[in-house]
């Protein structure tokens, strides 16, 4: 097929993975602020099974975009990786390659596809940054989704050096908020807790699985939203580039329990399981680069992004993801 022409205006920006936890939070940050001269798709696995080249092409041919925002993959929590870790590698290394050669064959001005943190190297030095990303393996509690992560920025580098392809990544760190996964036994730790706490709400005491200790960053779905319509409107590099909260706002989780148990009004014992695994100890992320290409941005409040995400779950406890 041959490359399609485009004109400058409008923008068709096509987000794969629309439905999930930051497609969603897109489209909110979107309604509430969206250009005459762009139109947002969003898609999600009930569109087309984006591990099928033939099914990501249809997507591709209806749409045409002219921006791609990329946050389609296979996730899970800790538990899950540790369980299929091939399954990982393997599903995500399809959906991703799928999704951007056919954004490089339809002439796809931009993609901006989304990583993780557990990307960069297990043993390392803190806090890590954007150059350190190939530095050495990661963690092997969820090596093969890392890897396919990891892989998207060598694909960004070579369709830049062979093709002048503006496809570029962002790093997150651990993202909250409504919309979320809240399954019991694959979800990601917020989510995970606050619906057993919500199931345990009037026991005497609660279970968390792990120490406690491990520290995180978190950053609220809909921030992570805005900045992605920043990084697809205002940031020309193929670098990656960590969007986070900053250094001094990491947190244990034992904290995060007890501010999930204040904004659910639990009452009871908390407790924590040694005999659980904690996965990788500390990810410390700098976000120098976020803070001097944006520094005007500001963060929501974890206490606040709790509160909100623990409401939308109350209210929508029927129909969410769990």
């Amino acid at each position: 097929m041959s490359k399609r022409a485009r004109s400058s205006k409008p923008k068709k920006v096509l987000v794969t993975g629309g439905r999930g936890l930051v497609g969603s939070a897109l489209q909110k940050v979107i309604a509430e602020d969206r250009p005459d001269d762009e139109e947002w798709i969003f898609v999600s696995s009930k569109d087309g099974d984006l591990t099928d080249p033939a099914a990501t092409r249809k997507i591709f041919e209806k749409h045409l975009p002219t921006h791609c925002i990329h946050l389609a993959a296979m996730v899970g929590g800790l538990y899950k990786n540790l369980r299929a870790n091939l399954d990982f590698w393997r599903q995500n290394m399809l959906i991703n390659d799928n999704v951007l050669s056919l954004c490089h064959e339809f002439n796809v001005e931009k993609c901006v596809s989304c990583l993780s943190t557990c990307i960069f190297p297990n043993a390392t030095t803190y806090p890590i940054d954007e150059s350190m990303i190939h530095n050495g393996p990661p963690h092997d509690s969820n090596y093969g989704y890392s890897y396919a992560k990891r892989m998207i920025d060598v694909q960004n580098r070579g369709y830049f050096e062979q093709h002048k392809r503006l496809y570029t990544s962002v790093i997150p760190t651990n993202i909250y908020g409504p919309h979320d996964n809240f399954n019991l036994e694959d979800s990601h730790v917020i989510p995970g807790i606050m619906h057993r706490m919500h199931l345990a709400k009037d026991e005497p005491e609660f279970s968390c699985w792990g120490s406690g200790k491990p520290l995180r960053q978190f950053i609220f779905s809909e921030d992570l939203a805005r900045l992605f319509v920043w990084v697809m409107r205002e940031y020309d590099s193929i670098e990656p580039i960590i969007l986070s909260v900053p250094e001094e706002d990491e947190v244990p989780i034992g904290d995060v329990v007890h501010m999930i148990a204040k904004a659910s009004g639990y009452k009871g014992q908390i407790k924590f399981d040694t005999t659980k695994a904690d996965g990788q100890f500390k990810k410390t992320a700098s976000n120098a680069k976020l803070k001097s290409l944006n520094p005007s941005f500001k963060f929501t409040p974890m206490e606040e992004g709790i509160t909100k995400t623990i409401e939308w779950f109350q209210e929508n406890y029927d129909t969410a993801r769990k």
